[in-house]
């Protein structure tokens, strides 16, 4: 097979040239080639929240439960759920006949092991923070358990079909170790991992005694072409099949092209302006003003075709945690203002830094550069800086970002506590602001049992974050997604492309 090497990019080869040394081809019509932006940060899929690599793992492991295109909780290998209503416990009902693919059958005892015995016995997971209320699972039967918890825990469900949720086995884990794992990882999927080359290609095949829908496809091959760019030449040349995150403009320009189509899709992911709350943001007239400056309904349009919805708080449209009528204007005569309060203006601007990705999400780095320029206009001057999306997390941990950082959040659930209780709570490795006052508003606000009470609770600190300029969101995110006119998909309302979806004709 001929693969597309990230090399040739790199030299500076120009498009033409690239297009003409590749074949106009893919996989048969029982395989097919994804061109994807970022690898897996590694086999372990409970041990990093890796929100772009959820569908890739998804398509390996199995969750406990499961979303549908819409994004309604469904079962999968839970098939009955019960919280009980102090939000305290939570009844679990699994299947009986989910094997793993080393052949072993599933039991609750895997679940438990899954979700606190791992962390119990020390190893370093992400899950250690969605699931940081668990105190115990007692296993009833093979099919049946009971999750304990130390605080109502209600969005529990939720996260068990979210990030870092895959189901591992027990015994193969114990008997290779977690490095043995990662080398040959073993799941429940429809798909089966057969080849892996880092940052570069995973071949997976399918899984013919999967316990659900078998997937049309035998082969998923998932090209990691990490430049958008390359991206763009990949489809189009048809070496891929389908790809996603390349630039709107090019994805329209594709989706002309005869046995193309390109797609614009809004997806539960909130773009925003990731804030600290300390150095040159420790002032509120400068993160305010910062925020008043932002002309989100141009960026949209430049940017993404005027399909990216602006926002005004960290909630997409429709979800519970959107305030209807509730808005941040653009007002940059409101910025001056604010910054003058403070001491600054155009000829002594405030001194800032930001970061941004360039690639991890379409138009990113273009983006950072437009809200860089509308700040100058208003006496704000900021340092832009490119990081790989990893090293978000990294510096984030280790308190090295700058005052803001541009951000793709995802919330596949549309569950407020996921977006406003994630970004904004001080004690877990997703938000920058640390400040205790909000801080301990978000915590108490994560033992609230009560549905109705639990709702309207995120959308107060929501709005008090936002005024006070702790969070800046922008606009929904959209996803970009170009395929072949004869490769159909399931379109999922959180992105998620996943081979068993997937199929010719």
């Amino acid at each position: 097979m001929v693969q597309l090497s990230r090399r040739v990019f790199s030299a500076g080869a120009s498009l033409a040239s690239i297009l003409a040394s590749l074949p106009a081809w893919a996989q048969g019509r029982d395989s097919v080639t994804i061109g994807w932006p970022s690898d897996v940060t590694g086999w372990d899929p409970n041990q990093r929240f890796t929100p772009d690599a959820q569908g890739i793992y998804k398509m390996v492991f199995d969750q406990p439960l499961d979303q549908d295109p819409s994004l309604k909780l469904i079962p999968s290998l839970i098939k009955a759920w019960k919280l009980a209503p102090d939000g305290m416990s939570l009844d679990l009902e699994f299947r009986d006949d989910v094997k793993f693919h080393d052949g072993s059958k599933m039991t609750a005892e895997d679940f438990q092991w899954t979700f606190f015995g791992r962390v119990a016995a020390g190893q370093k997971l992400d899950i250690a923070n969605s699931f940081r209320k668990l105190t115990g699972i007692d296993v009833i039967s093979p099919t049946k358990a009971v999750m304990k918890f130390n605080s109502p825990a209600p969005t529990v469900p939720v996260w068990l079909a979210f990030l870092g949720s895959f189901m591992v086995p027990k015994a193969y884990m114990e008997k290779v170790g977690v490095d043995g794992f990662v080398a040959k990882p073993v799941g429940t999927g429809p798909y089966k991992l057969v080849e892996y080359q880092m940052n570069g290609r995973i071949v997976l095949e399918r899984n013919d005694d999967y316990w659900g829908t078998k997937p049309k496809l035998k082969r998923v091959v998932i090209e990691i072409i990490k430049d958008p760019s390359a991206r763009v030449a990949a489809i189009q040349s048809g070496q891929v099949d389908i790809t996603v995150g390349v630039p709107v403009r090019e994805a329209e320009r594709l989706g002309a092209i005869a046995g193309l189509k390109g797609e614009l899709n809004p997806i539960q992911r909130v773009i925003l302006l990731q804030v600290r709350n300390d150095q040159g943001f420790s002032d509120q007239n400068i993160r305010l003003a910062a925020h008043h400056a932002i002309d989100k309904a141009a960026l949209s349009k430049a940017f993404y075709g005027g399909a990216a919805v602006p926002l005004s708080l960290p909630a997409t449209p429709g979800t519970p945690g959107d305030i209807a009528g509730f808005k941040f204007p653009y007002d940059p005569a409101m910025a001056i203002k604010l910054l003058a309060a403070s001491g600054y203006s155009l000829a002594k601007p405030a001194k800032i830094g930001m970061a941004c990705t360039n690639g991890q999400f379409p138009n990113d780095y273009d983006m950072a550069r437009a809200i860089v320029a509308m700040w100058k206009k208003v006496g704000i001057e900021a340092e832009l800086e490119v990081i790989e999306y990893a090293k978000y997390f990294e510096l984030n941990r280790a308190g090295k970002l700058p005052e803001t950082t541009l951000y793709s959040f995802d919330n596949a659930t549309g569950d407020p506590e996921i977006y406003s209780g994630y970004l904004l709570n001080p004690k877990l490795p997703f938000s920058p602001w640390k400040d205790p006052v909000l801080g301990e508003k978000v915590i108490a606000q994560f033992n609230v049992a009560d549905e109705t009470k639990r709702i309207e609770g995120w959308r107060e600190i929501s709005k008090e974050a936002v005024t006070i300029g702790a969070c800046m969101p922008l606009l929904q995110s959209v996803q970009t997604l170009v395929r072949k006119d004869g490769m159909g998909y399931t379109k999922y309302g959180n992105g998620w492309v996943m081979g068993q979806t997937m199929g010719w004709g």
